[in-house]
């Protein structure tokens, strides 16, 4: 962690999953992008989370979080239960089929910051209605950097919210289908530049088993995903991914080129834990040196031999 670094605000949904794959099974297993995020952006940098849960919810999720050092002061226990999903997916984890979804608690949820979480510092805004992103952000005084989710239910029925939301934000990260529901392009390429117009420097697409890339003004950067022989659950692995981005970038105090290129290798590494195990349990008694180690593999990957007289990154 650098002298520079900064603490990240979450504010997210904490979920309790019932996940079927060709792997096994999970059933009312930690979830939501609250806990993913969390889980990797603490590897970094101090993290504090905004989220409501039930009176269900349960020890394992509070350990996990005392474990990663979370700051759950702003974590509200509401009465009910927390916010359940279930889903299954198919040989093609690429695909994803939608079982069961109760909000219970979630359904009426407006975060309130403590004041602890209003200044400055990294906000993530995970995948919750744009309105209740937009709440939290006028919430905040002075953020340093503002980077959001979202996904295609939102870009289709809240358009307006999400429209609204890019324009204050500085990175958003989105998966292949969001970009093209989006803007409409299928071109990947084009469709990032797109998103760019509509406010955010920074796109980050997230394509699943191929890996990301940033647009970042004319530049891009593109990093492959860590290869993997088990995937047993990918439904955190984008909020893992984004954990890894903000929170390397947290931790460094840097949002340049070269930190955000860093960056998403850490991102990929982080993910890459979450997806092998179902919900976050890839990173219970993770050593950072592990991590670490990914990290380094996919530099090594991406290496040519200087005397091949490549260099980068190239405008566009």
């Amino acid at each position: 962690m650098s002298v520079k670094s900064m603490p990240i605000l979450v504010v997210g949904s904490v979920v309790l999953d019932t996940i079927r794959s060709p792997h096994g099974e999970a059933h009312g297993s930690l979830g939501g992008s609250a806990i993913y995020f969390a889980g990797t952006a603490s590897y970094y940098t101090p993290v504090r989370i905004v989220a409501a849960v039930g009176e269900d919810f349960p020890e394992e999720g509070r350990r996990f979080l005392r474990d990663r050092a979370v700051d759950t002061t702003g974590l509200e226990v509401l009465p009910g239960r927390t916010f359940e999903y279930e889903a299954e997916y198919g040989s093609n984890l690429n695909d994803r089929k939608s079982i069961r979804t109760c909000l219970n608690v979630f359904e009426h949820f407006h975060p309130v910051l403590p004041e602890s979480c209003r200044e400055g510092g990294v906000v993530f805004l995970g995948n919750i209605h744009p309105s209740l992103q937009l709440e939290v952000l006028d919430q905040v005084r002075r953020p340093v950097h503002v980077a959001a989710d979202t996904m295609n239910y939102w870009i289709h029925g809240a358009r307006e919210g999400v429209d609204a939301l890019l324009r204050r934000i500085d990175t958003i990260f989105l998966n292949d289908s969001e970009v093209t529901e989006l803007t409409g392009e299928t071109n990947l390429l084009r469709a990032a530049r797109r998103a760019a117009e509509l406010g955010p420097r920074n796109v980050i697409v997230k394509k699943g088993e191929h890996g990301a890339f940033l647009l970042r003004g004319k530049e891009l950067f593109a990093v492959p995903a860590y290869p993997l022989e088990t995937v047993k659950d990918p439904t955190g692995g984008g909020d893992a991914f984004a954990g890894g981005v903000l929170g390397y970038l947290a931790g460094e105090g840097s949002f340049s080129d070269d930190a955000y290129r860093v960056a998403l290798l850490h991102g990929t590494a982080a993910a890459s834990f979450v997806v092998e195990e179902f919900g976050p349990r890839g990173l219970y008694g993770l050593p950072a040196e592990r991590l670490r180690e990914r990290v380094d593999r996919l530099r090594s990957m991406m290496a040519l031999p200087e005397s091949q007289g490549v260099s980068g990154p190239f405008p566009l």
